[in-house]
């Protein structure tokens, strides 16, 4: 059994756990944050502890059983958060994948990378491609022939169409549609419910149907 640190906090990072614990083959140490002191517990029913903050991550990668998940989602700063990942300079085969049992993936038709999360019943088409850290929540849909890049997060319920390509650290909002044969530039967040029709440049915010810009950062 391998051991798993889990880069975040609740949310995403206790989704993380669960589906750890639900494939069997993880032992979750607990979590690294730059927010927490040292022995925090973060969880409600199911408790794990801050083992320290990320400057501390080195040390942990010396045990050669010990793999990481990096559980940020929805960014804030996202280039910046973005830079400092690759600053931790993990080595990509010690990126734990954790894909839950009910995951729904056309066997031998898609590519998925190092770090990805998928959550139950999310659900991938055939020649799609899925870049190292993505991650899938419940019910979540990606459509044939599309990419997403690194970091990409696609939340519940949301259909990513067919021909799309979703671009770095780009964050998909819960029951949010992308229409097919559409770019979302890098950094962007697309509201929740949005419809989007049209073409979205890099670190755009957009909401609504169909979606429009609501601001640039």
């Amino acid at each position: 059994m391998q051991k798993l640190v889990i880069l975040g906090g609740s949310g995403i990072g206790m989704i993380a756990a669960s589906i750890a614990n639900d494939l069997g083959c993880y032992q979750v140490l607990g979590f690294m944050n730059d927010y927490y002191e040292p022995g925090y517990l973060i969880g409600k029913y199911k408790k794990y502890p801050v083992l320290g903050g990320t400057e501390l991550l080195a040390g942990f990668l010396e045990d050669d059983e010990v793999m990481v998940f990096i559980a940020y989602v929805g960014l804030q700063r996202e280039k910046e958060t973005f830079e400092k990942v690759e600053s931790l300079n993990i080595p990509r085969d010690r990126l734990a994948t954790l894909i839950h049992p009910t995951a729904i993936i056309p066997t031998g038709m898609c590519s998925i990378g190092c770090g990805v999360l998928m959550a139950p019943l999310s659900q991938l088409s055939p020649d799609t491609t899925i870049h190292d850290n993505c991650i899938l929540l419940p019910n979540s849909f990606v459509g044939h022939d599309s990419t997403l890049e690194r970091f990409a997060h696609i939340a519940t319920n949301s259909v990513v169409g067919a021909n799309v390509t979703v671009g770095r650290a780009v964050h998909i909002g819960s029951n949010a549609t992308i229409r097919e044969k559409v770019i979302i530039g890098d950094y962007s967040l697309v509201g929740a419910g949005a419809v989007v029709l049209n073409n979205v440049a890099k670190n755009c915010v957009v909401v609504g149907n169909p979606a429009n810009i609501l601001s640039q950062r």
